[in-house]
């Protein structure tokens, strides 16, 4: 896999209570803590956040 950036992913989310940025993927422990130690390059659940995709399409 190619190495990934959590701030393009479309599963990097705001959460406005906690006034933080997340992974809103169900990550597994050892998931969890290569994200929040952000070495979490190789992500199986990373998906580019591309608004145009769909108007490609067209």
């Amino acid at each position: 896999m190619s190495k990934t950036n959590c701030e393009t992913c479309v599963y990097y989310v705001y959460d406005e209570d906690y006034d933080y940025y997340c992974c809103d993927m169900n990550l597994d422990e050892d998931e969890m803590c290569r994200f929040m130690t952000g070495s979490f390059d190789n992500c199986p659940y990373y998906n580019l956040d591309d608004e145009y995709q769909l108007a490609r399409k067209q």
